[in-house]
């Protein structure tokens, strides 16, 4: 071998064991490869800490700019214990202003106050105030993240890891719907005399002025926080509050693909939760509060891989960079990996006319119905066989899978759940009952213990229903 050829393997030797030590040896905590795996969701009673409704709760997500809610909230803490005041003068370093935006853009060397600080953070989303204000309350940014993840753990958010106090990415900061519904209302619970900053509409500075990010502010229904994020590996995300009769309720959803549609998600979510609210008021016994929101058509699956949708009209509103976006209807959520509840009552369709879809076009993009694929044709030479009734069960029991405004769409969802479970309803009857304007979505002709075994049979893969008895 020649001089030059042992040199030349020396060479790639070198440079593939560079490679490998350059190579991380653990994988991202979070892989985040497409919408399906970014939406998440959870309604809370602020008082109680009740959750009313969840999906996706548990699953790890990245926060992006919710993550301003933990830097404010050890802010507030300093400001409580005594260790800052508002009127305290902060000199923006280098790194802070280095940020990227969402930023206020004051040079490095220049002053604000923290009062004015937590205001951009809050408003204005900035992330060189986070960063200026973590520097101000814990010396460091890595310093004040490391005391943002201890603090989580002191609050239970036990899926959630903090690695700058701005959101901006990064593979290892991570949360859960779930645990940022508990610091939104360990917020309210520990600092409510701060709390006010997230519900600031606008905000004035240097003769310039700032509209909130949370466009939900402005449209009354009681809103007052919380905070907006949007990083590429998030999507759009957004932890609201509302108060409505004396009650407070908490909203997060995550990973909207638009700030229209996340918007538009969190109203329908919160509408839902003070429903609920009102009807336990009037003394109605509603101990599952999820088969509620699942019942007004949230939690619906499919057994595919495609994405499902939920309804949103489209709205104008401030994007959280502050561009006004034009967006319509519909945002993914990610696909379980079986099938989840099935509606017993679908939103109006009004909330989606601008989509211009028909109703049976609608509930097949809502509930993952979708038409059965044809039956393969018989060969030319083989006889064709006559149509085969199928067998009829004696019995005046009933399976109703759903109840909804439009006869169509109760119609495709009872054709719908007949193909996933076939088994359970070859011998039933599908019926569809009109009564006070709701379409029951039923199967009837079923002996009790063929309708108690195939509502066991949905129960198990998430399927809601609800056996009839016969009439007397």
């Amino acid at each position: 071998m020649s001089i030059f050829a042992l040199i030349r393997r020396g060479l790639l030797s070198l440079m593939l064991v560079a490679a490998m030590a350059a190579t991380p040896t653990t994988a991202p905590l979070v892989a985040q490869t497409s919408d399906n795996a970014r939406y998440a969701a959870i309604v809370v009673d602020a008082e109680s800490g009740e959750v009313l409704f969840s999906r996706y709760a548990d699953s790890q997500r990245f926060p992006a700019s919710i993550t301003k809610v933990m830097t404010l909230y050890l802010t507030f803490e300093a400001l409580a214990e005594g260790k800052a005041r508002p009127d305290d003068v902060i000199t923006v370093s280098r790194h802070a202003a280095s940020q990227p935006p969402s930023k206020l853009g004051l040079g490095a060397g220049q002053t604000i106050t923290l009062d004015d600080a937590m205001r951009a953070t809050a408003v204005r989303s900035a992330n060189d105030m986070a960063v200026a204000i973590a520097e101000h309350i814990g010396g460091s940014e890595s310093r004040f993240a490391a005391r943002m993840t201890e603090k989580a753990r002191e609050l239970g958010m036990s899926n959630t890891r903090y690695y700058n106090a701005n959101g901006l990415p990064d593979s290892r900061q991570v949360t859960t719907a779930r645990d940022l519904a508990v610091l939104s209302r360990a917020v309210m619970r520990d600092y409510p005399q701060y709390y006010r900053y997230f519900g600031l509409h606008d905000w004035a500075y240097q003769g310039r002025d700032y509209r909130n990010t949370n466009g939900l502010l402005r449209g009354g229904q009681g809103y007052d926080g919380l905070k907006t994020g949007y990083t590429n590996a998030s999507g759009f995300n957004l932890a609201a509050s509302s108060v409505r009769d004396g009650r407070r309720l908490i909203t997060i959803v995550l990973g909207g693909r638009t700030t229209a549609s996340r918007n538009s998600h969190v109203a329908e979510l919160m509408d839902t939760g003070f429903e609920l609210e009102r009807a336990r008021a009037r003394g109605q016994s509603i101990q599952y509060a999820q088969a509620f929101f699942e019942q007004r058509g949230f939690g619906v699956g499919r057994e595919t891989e495609e994405p499902i949708q939920y309804a949103s009209a489209a709205t104008e509103v401030e994007d959280d960079d502050g561009a006004v976006a034009y967006t319509a209807v519909v945002a993914a959520q990610p696909i379980p990996t079986t099938v989840t509840p099935a509606p017993s009552e679908v939103r109006p369709v009004a909330q989606v006319q601008r989509a211009e879809l028909r109703p049976a076009d609608l509930t097949a993009s809502l509930n993952g119905a979708a038409s059965p694929p044809p039956a393969p044709r018989a060969p030319r030479t083989a006889p064709r066989a006559p149509a085969r009734e199928p067998a009829r069960a004696a019995g005046g029991w009933a399976v109703q899978v759903g109840a909804f405004r439009e006869e169509a769409v109760a119609r495709d969802w009872l054709a719908e759940v007949q193909r996933r479970f076939r088994g359970q309803f070859n011998a039933a009857e599908r019926t569809v009952q009109n009564a006070e304007g709701w379409y029951r979505s039923r199967f009837t002709g079923m002996t009790e213990q063929a309708a108690q075994a195939a509502c066991s049979a949905l129960s198990e893969r998430r399927v809601t229903c609800m056996v009839i008895r016969p009439q007397s």
